[in-house]
């Protein structure tokens, strides 16, 4: 799953290492034998400008921020309340810490997450707080549009294309925090996107639907092989072979993700069917009936769409089907997004991106055979998978103490996933089912119910639920 709307950033890192290098000793430098004639400044003597900073920024945020509209927010400091905004539900700010004002002005959504991770600021309804500044985003980037320029300069400055080894190492970086830590907050089926709920569902049963309406897509039968890119917990692959009694081979190049999900393979008895590579799907051979991938395409550089696409028509027969599942920014919001660094890219997904629809149909044309067929906006259901995701990862607060991470890493989290709810409830970003056509494929999707699974479902083994790692 990756992430949502966002203000214009900033350059600026709130969570750097300034004199010294992470993890090591500040260096050394060697100093002349004449006094200094400009000494370095004590701490007290660095706070007085810091402070007076904070204070502008205070004043100018404030001074903008009169023209929320949407809802009204009451920010609480020490000094007393200001209310901002006009009508509607108001959200509301504690202020513990003066330094979220320059922290914000300097580096944007960054900033402002940058500042809940460190306890500078709380609220009692996070999400609401969020949505309203979403609400406002439009208006808020016209205040700030005189620093784009120079923005979009040190944006494609600081974009790299991408590499392999830089694939990996992002991928390490969000799904190797460790299988337990992800255990925390997510359902038994081990799904880490966006769910399908009818009144009534526990997070669980709508992942189980979700799996069920990409099977009905991709009018899965015991006769197909299905390659699935991304395996995640290995959830999806699991559903399909029992369901269908279809083969899958599915890839990842997460090292805890291939691991736990050969052991749920394994202990779900179906090892025949399945087959779990640690493979980048740009080295994967052969040719396959039916393709998946379900928010993967999120890792993907937006400079290698089309060599995606080339991939996915490759290794797809030529009357295959292939589903992409994908959250998506708006269209208008795509171009200027490539070079924006974010809260999620800087913090929760390094190397992340989000496509449009429009970008990912155009790679396909542009790139492939491949043909869309069918969309399916699901994009309404995410607040809810957020929201059963943070108040599972809220409840289970002391087990991720325990399991050694600390109050701002969990803070980080909370902040993220508030932050993706806000993006969907005010449709800045939304989900989607996307279903390609090979160059043969002729048949017509049959009506939604009548794609009924052609073997019986087999027993679950014991285990097979949520596996060990």
């Amino acid at each position: 799953m990756r992430y949502l709307f966002s203000v214009r950033d900033g350059d600026a890192g709130a969570l750097v290492t300034i004199h010294g290098r992470a993890g090591g000793s500040p260096r050394r430098r060697s100093h002349p034998a004449h006094k200094d004639p400009h000494p370095p400044m004590s701490k007290e003597q660095r706070a007085v400008p810091a402070r007076s900073r904070d204070r502008l920024a205070r004043r100018t945020i404030l001074a903008f921020g009169s023209a929320l509209r949407g809802g009204c927010l009451s920010i609480r400091e020490d000094s007393g309340t200001t209310v901002l905004g006009h009508g509607g539900k108001c959200a509301h700010m504690i202020v513990h810490d003066q330094r979220v004002w320059g922290m914000t002005a300097t580096a944007g959504g960054n900033g402002l997450g940058a500042a809940y991770m460190r306890g500078y600021w709380d609220t009692p309804d996070l999400t609401g707080l969020l949505s309203l500044l979403a609400h406002n985003v439009d208006r808020i980037n016209r205040l700030t549009a005189p620093l784009d320029p120079a923005r979009q300069v040190a944006g494609r400055l600081r974009s790299h294309r991408p590499t392999r080894v830089a694939d990996r190492r992002n991928i390490h970086a969000h799904y190797d925090l460790g299988n337990s830590f992800f255990e925390l907050f997510l359902d038994p089926t081990m799904a880490y996107s966006c769910a399908i709920f009818e009144p009534g569902d526990d997070l669980e049963t709508a992942s189980l639907r979700k799996f069920d309406r990409i099977c009905e897509r991709l009018h899965l039968t015991a006769d197909d092989h299905l390659l699935e890119i991304g395996t995640g917990w290995g959830g999806l692959a699991i559903h399909a072979a029992q369901r269908h009694g279809c083969r899958v081979t599915t890839t990842t190049i997460s090292q805890e993700q291939c691991e736990y999900s050969r052991a749920r393979v394994a202990a779900a008895g179906l090892s025949d069917l399945i087959t779990v590579l640690d493979q980048n799907y740009r080295d994967l051979k052969g040719t396959y009936s039916k393709l998946v991938s379900v928010e993967m395409i999120e890792a993907v550089d937006w400079r290698l769409y089309d060599e995606f696409f080339r991939c996915c028509e490759r290794l797809l027969a030529p009357d295959g089907l292939a589903v992409l599942q994908a959250i998506v920014i708006e269209d208008r919001a795509w171009s200027s997004a490539r070079w924006r660094e974010d809260f999620i890219k800087r913090y929760i997904f390094p190397g992340g991106f989000l496509p449009s629809v429009r970008s990912l149909v155009d790679a396909a044309n542009r790139a492939s055979g491949l043909r869309l067929v069918e969309l399916d906006d699901i994009g309404a259901n995410y607040p809810v998978t957020l929201r059963h995701w943070r108040e599972a990862l809220d409840a289970a607060h002391d087990r991720a103490i325990t399991l050694g991470f600390d109050e701002q890493f969990l803070r980080m989290w909370r902040f993220y996933f508030a932050y993706c709810e806000a993006g969907f409830l005010e449709r800045r970003i939304s989900d989607v089912h996307l279903t390609f056509a090979g160059r043969a494929w002729r048949r017509m999707p049959l009506p939604r119910g009548d794609a009924a699974a052609e073997v019986g479902e087999r027993p679950l083994a014991a285990g097979a639920g949520r596996g060990s790692a």
